[in-house]
């Protein structure tokens, strides 16, 4: 009997403590799905940082100057923006095609690397107001005659970092992109004739040449209409704060001149007014 009593309370222990475990595992799952679902930009104020991927190999818009800082025209208005938020600015520096990948996995915040608003983009993210405008070049070497459109790239080859805008614009004029990781490779395969033209950033294009004036390159089109460069936020829930204080931020910059003063230190000219 007495040993009959003894399994029976020790099974209503141990029941017990199951249903302890139980009910803690749920709660630390609950606490988890609410840091999940909660507010970015309370998350980052929480953590007074902001993370910021970039790639930190694109000239001037995200590079690395003659003492290995990460500078450029993103980094500084990335700044600008932590500071207006009241947060640190962490950038992480990204392979472009881990960049989105960060931000749909909650591993960065934002990116700031010259993102330029698609339709597609924006069918799966929140943009902010553009802070900068900028034409699509076609870049050939300058002894090149066969290309003067856009047109003139059905069966060429272009250098330009897989997935990007630029990749696939040349993509849908039946070009074929060969991929690159930066902006100097990208150049250097157009000048050795390995492939025929870049699509890039008519801005880029001119910072490259300031920095080498005698390269044998040059601009044969450029698209008519001006893309937007933004912020892409993820469509979850979590950052319609985040996406209007940072709106506040840019048009603050943009009313103090502070904006347009970045972009004259790195470009030359400002890109930060829509024409």
């Amino acid at each position: 009997m007495k040993k009959n009593i003894f399994l029976c309370n020790f099974t209503a222990f141990f029941s017990l403590v199951l249903i302890c475990i139980a009910s803690l595992a749920g709660c630390t799952k609950k606490s988890e799905k609410t840091a999940d679902n909660g507010d970015l930009l309370d998350l980052i104020k929480q953590k007074n940082k902001i993370t910021i991927a970039t790639e930190g190999t694109w000239s001037p818009w995200t590079f690395h100057d003659e003492s290995n800082t990460l500078v450029g025209f993103d980094v500084e208005v990335g700044r600008k923006i932590a500071e207006k938020l009241g947060v640190k600015a962490n950038f992480v520096e990204v392979e472009w095609d881990g960049i989105f990948a960060g931000i749909d996995s909650r591993r960065y915040d934002i990116t700031l690397n010259g993102v330029e608003v698609t339709e597609e983009r924006a069918e799966k993210y929140d943009f902010t107001e553009p802070y900068a405008y900028i034409h699509t070049a076609i870049i050939v070497r300058g002894d090149n005659d066969k290309i003067a459109s856009f047109e003139d790239l059905k069966g060429k080859q272009t250098a330009n970092t897989l997935a990007s805008t630029y990749a696939l614009l040349a993509e849908s004029y039946g070009a074929t992109a060969v991929g690159v990781d930066d902006l100097n490779q990208t150049l250097e395969l157009v000048l050795s004739g390995r492939v025929d033209a870049t699509l890039n950033a008519d801005v880029s294009y001119y910072d490259y040449m300031k920095a080498h004036p005698d390269a044998n390159l040059k601009i044969v089109a450029v698209t008519k209409t001006a893309s937007l460069v933004s912020i892409p936020l993820r469509k979850d829930g979590t950052t319609e704060s985040l996406r209007a204080h940072i709106n506040k931020a840019i048009e603050e910059l943009r009313s103090s001149g502070e904006l347009s003063e970045i972009s004259i230190k790195y470009f030359g000219s400002d890109i930060t007014k829509k024409e």
